[in-house]
């Protein structure tokens, strides 16, 4: 289907929104849009701009029941952390066009000390501007916004609906900005509001200093926590019990990095993705 096309269906069925009915959802006990709202979730997945590579991930990543457990609807304003290169942006941001607000944020290359820091961050937010550039029916009204990970601001203090981070938080652990980072979802979330995570989750807990790229879920559920969240739900929409954990080059073993001889390619493509952690939490109304 064409661009203008899709976005003209996208339009339709976010209108068709305000009619949508609800089910209760079998894993959490709470409502879940069933149409409408829901129809423009599947039309922003199915969309034909979105990167086959991308696509080929759904079956591991599973993006209609992630966000439909973090109960994201497109008139909502919704802030993806760190999204480069743009993997549930294809999916967010044409979802949320009409009547929400898609917001990248990303780590201001300023904000680091070293050069080679500073052009890593800068390739990676080049690269999503790239991509934002090139498909303006789906992307046009994304923006990008910069946050110093050792003072992270999001914007402006209770605006947002709902923050999301996909395997994030081994990185911040690992570089002493977890609690910072935590902090400052809670501060740009409005109350009521929604922080989802989803992460590589470990057998159990693991040191701050660990590289196999897992971490202890109730770790992550003591960090949101001690930022000010009541934990809300957790799923195992993305759980893989065939994830043994003991990887020699950790979570990076697997697809879709696949860091490991070729000769074991067959054996950890039977494996898949990493087990994740899906958590709900919700900022406390006054």
């Amino acid at each position: 289907m064409r661009p203008i096309l899709l976005a003209a269906a996208l339009t339709s069925t976010l209108l068709l929104g305000a009619c949508a009915s609800t089910a209760n959802d079998a894993d959490t006990g709470r409502p879940m849009v069933t149409n409408g709202m829901g129809a423009a979730l599947d039309a922003a997945i199915a969309g034909s701009w979105r990167d086959p590579a991308n696509v080929a991930r759904d079956v591991y990543r599973h993006p209609k029941e992630t966000l439909s457990f973090f109960g994201v609807r497109g008139d909502q304003t919704v802030i993806e952390i760190t999204p480069p290169p743009g993997w549930y942006a294809e999916i967010l941001a044409p979802y949320l066009r009409d009547n929400g607000q898609y917001v990248a944020a990303v780590i201001d290359p300023a904000s680091q000390a070293d050069e080679k820091s500073r052009a890593y961050y800068q390739k990676n937010r080049d690269g999503l501007q790239q991509k934002f550039d090139a498909a303006p029916a789906q992307y046009d009204r994304a923006r990008i916004v910069g946050f110093d990970p050792k003072a992270p601001s999001f914007g402006p203090a209770n605006s947002a609906d709902v923050v999301l981070t996909f395997r994030n938080v081994h990185n911040w652990r690992m570089a002493g900005t977890a609690e910072a980072m935590f902090r400052g979802f809670f501060d740009v979330l409005k109350p009521g509001g929604v922080l989802g995570v989803v992460e590589h989750r470990a057998r159990a807990d693991v040191p701050a200093t660990d590289k196999s790229g897992y971490v202890g879920q109730q770790q992550v559920i003591a960090m949101a926590q001690a930022a000010g969240f009541v934990l809300d739900g957790s799923s195992e929409v993305n759980a893989n019990p065939r994830d043994t954990k003991d990887h020699p080059n950790g979570v990076w073993t697997l697809p879709p990095v696949n860091r490991h001889d070729a000769a074991d390619d067959a054996k950890y493509k039977a494996i898949g993705e990493s087990d994740r952690m899906t958590l709900r939490f919700v900022k406390r109304r006054a």
